[in-house]
């Protein structure tokens, strides 16, 4: 019997923690877009895929 990964990814679990609707909640959340904005990123929180 092999044991069980660590790792069970979910999507909406993701969103839910690390989306930027939930960054936008909280000031130190806002901060972070701030921060990943002025650094030029790309991606500034995790994208939900459709299904």
């Amino acid at each position: 019997m092999s044991t069980k990964r660590t790792w069970q990814p979910k999507k909406r679990k993701r969103v839910k923690k690390h989306g930027f609707l939930k960054r936008m909640r909280s000031p130190g959340g806002k901060n972070i877009l701030k921060r990943r904005m002025k650094k030029g990123r790309k991606r500034l929180a995790i994208l939900r895929k459709k299904k």
